[in-house]
């Protein structure tokens, strides 16, 4: 019995999601090694300059196929001019909102920009969807979710949200990684309906400002990831990699989030940052670490 008979999920997203944790790509055991590049519109051209190929979306469709990753994530201009050369190659996530990072994030909000509609056209096996939670506009984050998700259901393609808490709130209440705001933003995509959450690995240590009993709760490591996925039920768990780190950093990370139950591994920067070598050599040492942790 796999995880994804216990979701209860429609036929439509089940098989998509098997495609993409079983399938022929990726560790294909039950957990996935994610290559998510929407970092072009959030962050801009900066994030490419390490490596100024992966500015180039041939380029990481090719590092998705020869990293062997479970599936590559773009926004939807980069998918409409590039995936059809690779349509069926490697399983696609079509993020279908996005903002840019010029604007402070006291207030942050993701708009969309790509229907499900159009997605599904796209040969999308799933769409990102990113929520801010605890930012003023999260009312407005929550209605738009609401509407994405429904027409998302409608067409039978799986929702994995990049819940992320933004704003001053946040920052006054432990912090956007502390492990108060990682938790609730989990929650929080939990009960709003997503089929997946990508989260950050959470802080160790007490949410400084948050209530009780997050300000004093000491958790580190896989601890702390497992507090974080615990208390979301039915729904799977991917960490992030955030910012560009060394093979050893990334590795113990990768370990640790398996360890405390994440279904998978969602790494951009440490990925595309890297020579294409490099970058598949560090894929390779990840699918190996998965292997041992078939879900």
């Amino acid at each position: 019995m796999t995880w994804l008979s216990e979701m209860g999920l429609p036929s439509g997203k089940r098989s998509r999601l098997h495609r993409i944790f079983y399938g022929s790509n990726g560790p294909a055991n039950g957990t996935g090694v994610f290559l998510p590049v929407d970092q072009g519109l959030e962050h801009g051209p900066r994030d490419f300059l390490d490596n100024p190929d992966a500015a180039d979306t041939r380029y990481l469709f090719k590092l998705a196929k020869e990293g062997n990753f479970s599936a590559i994530v773009l926004q939807v201009g980069q998918v409409s001019k590039f995936a059809w050369e690779f349509a069926g190659e490697v399983p696609l996530i079509v993020k279908v909102n996005g903002k840019t990072e010029i604007p402070p994030d006291d207030e942050a909000f993701s708009p969309v920009q790509c229907s499900i509609e159009e997605a599904a056209r796209l040969g999308a096996d799933a769409i990102g969807y990113t929520m801010y939670t605890g930012s003023p506009r999260q009312d407005d984050d929550f209605i738009q979710f609401h509407d994405v998700r429904e027409a998302a259901e409608a067409l039978g393609l799986p929702v994995i949200v990049w819940a992320y808490p933004r704003g001053s709130a946040v920052e006054q209440k432990g912090g956007k990684e502390s492990l108060y705001q990682v938790s609730y933003a989990a929650r929080i995509a939990a009960e709003l309906g997503a089929d997946i959450a990508k989260i950050n690995f959470p802080k160790a240590g007490p949410s400084k400002g948050a209530p009780k009993p997050y300000d004093t709760l000491d958790l580190s490591g896989i601890d702390a990831a497992r507090h974080a996925i615990q208390y979301a039920p039915r729904t799977p768990i991917l960490i992030s990699g955030g910012s560009k780190e060394g093979d050893d950093a990334i590795l113990e990370k990768a370990r640790m989030s398996f360890e405390a139950g994440a279904k998978g591994l969602i790494f951009g920067r440490n990925m595309f940052q890297r020579p294409l070598a490099e970058a598949v050599a560090l894929c390779e040492r990840l699918h190996e670490l998965a292997a041992k942790y078939p879900s």
